[in-house]
């Protein structure tokens, strides 16, 4: 009767803790953002670990920061085109901050969720650790060496100045945020909780909540454990409390079982999200409170039926995506992540692959509450390199680590739906011995073989197998409820990781000539297309005859150049190993046992400008440029994964006399297209058999076209396109007129100019220069162009096509913000934009 009494008082004391006059012990674990007045320098300075080095002539800057991205793009850069064409190099980061006197007696942690790369991180000229992945998040204790009521100094040095060390652009310094964490010696640990759910239905759910609790204390101490499940509006659905006595100086985990009634199921559709708000409770007061995130769904891969979400088949629609956000570099912004996401969001995406690294945490957040299907990448190679200065030298003594720790931070993500342990990772092959290793790297994997069943081991598998079972077997302990995979783009048997057995899905990357066979080549397995297509556009650019596919380059190892540098936005220019959107899409359709797609990719990318080198820097793969205007094709996939009435009608029609165009329309929800140049119809096309599209051919006359989709011959949509003449002022069109007056909310702002009927002109490439005053501050600017050299942080650029961009940010304080552009010859424009 006793237990019953502390139980249900302490769970009153729980509930009550949303009352006001308790709002300031609820928040014993301060969690602050570690971002302003940092002191930066590029440049090595050894000295500069030590609290009484001078910093005063150091830059100050607020985290996140990329000192890359600032530079202008030159093929000298060691980095080379493929990681982007900008500087690498040695940077300095120090902070001084004073310690709170209040604080004395309790643990304060400095967590970083990411920096590229190879950080060292100093307190008080002491040496906390390093870590070389650039990916990866982690933290370290600073209680030690804190002096409490006096200033602090954190240094942290950031070596990137082994180059090339990525296939892509990485970005260099401390790129993602920083947190100061104060709690109380008892306190719920690093990732401490996971939670999982079971039994779930429209009924019900089981919830399982695991807890790590810390006591750093120097004697025993035992606290409750309270754990409330509250749904979106804040109300509360489920409670439970355990009482956990911990040694001094020692860690425990305990479990909390609970069932939530009627649940609100998590989808891609309705990706609905509660709270588990955990509180540690010694002697009636909160030493500590940690919030859990909770979706609940139940999913399958079926290898017949694909993907099964909530006893529903589903089709993963998916996009890869690298992690640079355009003339933001790799700077996390959690505005600019939302805008992508968004983006592909209305093109009717709903999954992600997070080609190839941990991703910032962010991300995953805005994939939960956006309704996205997760395929959570960590490596991109193991212990074999693609780069001359890559993670493989750093594999074999960081691996487990570094696995481990990207598991524990992502685990209770309801977005993440897979574990992918490697892309394309050259252990496929037997070309990596057991001779090529070094002797710590064989001890590992040998160590390990000995440790598996007899069965296991008389199945003499390669070392490139034991080390796939390795790694997957790491992943399941601390995650048992998630599959593993990995991208591979050796589809047949002959692949070690497909050898091992230990692949949950099998994960392919290309080898769409392949994919009809695989429930022959492997039967009662399930698949995922981890990666596919790989066309090549830039937007605003056509290669005719729309009807040839231009296959570049030759080969991935053979050098390809054109005049200009640019691919055909028509879907018909694409990779030897690729091959065009519509025609994945076409397969991805047609198979159910295929769980989906993830396209590479959504966005281009900074580097790995395929099939160019210099003068290109970014990428063509992308769906959507790299300043975050959508491409033609884009409209393909809105017309078939979206239920929107859609009628894309490209190209432009600014051409010249005599030449003959071809017209491609994009459709949906019609029976027909009937197109019409200065009102003369130039016929109806109806898609036939598995076609996405209709087109036709055209010889050129300026005018209007006109494109008409009908049902059942009623009127659809109608779309329209102007011949333009000279452009004779600017437009300016944001979207968002209204930011947060946070320092770190943003408007995209975009650039065209337009003729004297105020059309836009699509072909214009004008020089538009940007002034800004008020409240604001310009983040960078784009067009989305492959081969352009100026610095992305420079508030100048040439239209691309008709379009470019300003990106404007907030400086933090209330007020407006105006940004002008202007260009020679042309009305300016002026656009405001108000700070709350």
């Amino acid at each position: 009767m006793k237990q019953v009494i502390v139980y249900l008082f302490t769970l009153m004391f729980a509930l009550q803790g949303c009352n006001d006059k308790d709002r300031s012990e609820k928040k014993v674990r301060k969690v602050n953002l570690f971002n302003s007045e940092w002191r930066f320098i590029l440049g090595d300075h050894p000295e500069a670990s030590k609290e009484s080095f001078d910093d005063t002539s150091w830059r100050v800057l607020n985290l996140p920061h990329d000192w890359s991205i600032e530079a202008d793009f030159s093929q000298d850069n060691p980095a080379t085109p493929g990681g982007g064409a900008l500087p690498g190099g040695i940077g300095w980061y120090r902070k001084t901050f004073k310690a709170d006197a209040a604080d004395e007696g309790k643990n304060t942690f400095i967590e970083f969720d990411g920096i590229y790369w190879n950080s060292s991180v100093w307190i008080n000229g002491q040496l906390l650790g390093e870590r070389p992945n650039g990916y990866i998040s982690f933290r370290y204790d600073l209680t030690p060496y804190l002096k409490y009521g006096q200033s602090n100094t954190v240094a942290v040095k950031v070596d990137n100045s082994q180059q090339p060390n990525s296939r892509w652009y990485s970005g260099s310094g401390i790129y993602r945020n920083v947190r100061l964490v104060t709690v109380d010696p008892l306190h719920i640990g690093h990732w401490g909780t996971y939670v999982t759910t079971h039994d779930v239905s429209a009924e019900s759910a089981g919830i399982n909540l695991r807890i790590t609790l810390e006591n750093k204390s120097k004697e025993s101490r035992s606290a409750e454990l309270v754990s409330v499940v509250k749904d979106a509006d804040g109300h509360i659905k489920a409670t439970i409390s355990n009482r956990i006595t911990i040694p001094k100086e020692e860690k425990a985990e305990t479990e909390q079982v609970m069932r939530l009634e009627k649940p609100m199921l998590w989808s891609d559709t309705h990706p609905y999200l509660y709270r588990i708000t955990t509180q540690v409770i010694e002697n009636g007061k909160i030493v500590d409170e940690y919030d859990t995130p909770l979706g609940v769904r139940s999913f399958t891969f079926d290898h017949a039926k694909g993907f099964i979400l909530n006893g529903e088949p589903v089709k993963i629609l998916g996009v890869c995506q690298h992690h640079d956000l355009g003339c933001l570099g790799s700077a996390v912004n959690v505005r600019a992540l939302e805008r992508q996401l968004q983006i592909l969001k209305e093109m009717g995406c709903n999954g992600i692959r997070t080609a190839h690294n941990p991703p910032a945490p962010e991300l995953l957040e805005l994939c939960d509450r956006m309704g996205f299907i997760v395929q959570n990448e960590v490596f991109d190679m193991w212990r074999k390199r693609k780069s001359p200065h890559d993670y493989a030298q750093f594999f074999a003594e960081w691996h487990e680590r570094d696995l481990t720790d990207f598991i524990l931070r992502d685990r209770n993500h309801p977005s993440v739906f897979m574990w992918s342990i490697g892309n394309e990772i050259l252990e496929q092959w037997t070309d990596m011995n057991v001779d090529t290793l070094d002797l710590q790297q064989a001890n590992i994997l040998f160590n390990f073989a000995s440790k598996m069943s007899a069965d296991k081991q008389s199945e003499n598998l390669h070392v490139n197998s034991l080390l796939t079972i390795k790694l997957a077997n790491m992943v399941k302990e601390l995650d048992p409820t998630r599959p593993v995979t990995s991208g591979n783009n050796e589809a047949r048997p002959v692949n070690h990781l497909f050898q091992s057995g230990a692949m949950d899905i099998l994960g392919i990357n290309y080898n769409d000539g392949l994919w009809s066979e695989l429930p022959e080549m492997y039967p009662g397995q399930k698949y995922i297309i981890t990666e596919s297509t790989s066309s090549l556009m830039s937007r605003g650019y056509y290669e005719m005859p729309s009807d040839q596919v231009f296959v570049r380059p030759d080969r991935w190892d053979i050098p390809y150049s054109k005049p200009g540098n640019q691919c055909s936005s028509y879907d018909n220019s694409r990779v030897p190993w690729g091959t065009t959107h519509e025609r994945t899409w076409q397969l991805i359709r047609k198979h159910d046992f295929l769980s989906g797609v993830y396209i590479w990719t959504g966005f281009d990318y900074l580097g790995e400008p395929t099939p160019y080198w210099w003068p290109s820097r970014s990428s063509y793969f992308g769906i959507v440029d790299l300043a975050g205007f959508p491409k033609d094709v884009y409209y393909m996939y809105q017309s078939e994964w979206t239920d929107k009435e859609v009628l894309h009608l490209f190209p432009h029609w600014n051409w010249q006399a005599g030449e003959t165009v071809d017209i491609w329309a994009y459709y949906n929800q019609a029976d027909e297209v009937e197109l019409y140049l200065n009102d003369r119809s130039l016929g109806k096309r109806t898609k036939k058999d598995d076609e996405m599209k209709v087109w036709w051919r055209v010889p050129y006359e300026k005018g209007t076209l006109k494109a008409i989709s009908r049902k059942d011959g009623k009127e659809v949509v109608v779309r329209e396109i102007q011949t333009s003449g000279e452009p004779v002022e600017l437009r300016l069109t944001a979207d968002r007129n209204t930011l947060n007056a946070d320092g770190t909310d943003l408007s995209f702002i975009t650039v065209e100019a337009l003729d004297a009927n105020g059309h836009p002109v699509p072909v214009a490439d004008c020089m538009i220069d940007f002034s800004i005053t008020g409240n604001g501050f310009i983040a960078g600017t784009d067009n989305g162009n492959p081969t352009d050299h100026q610095s992305l942080k420079k508030p100048a650029r040439k239209l691309f096509n008709g379009k470019a961009l300003a990106v404007v940010q907030s400086d933090g304080k209330k007020g407006n913000i105006e940004l002008t552009a202007t260009a020679e010859g042309l009305k300016p424009a002026t656009l405001r934009i108000h700070c709350k």
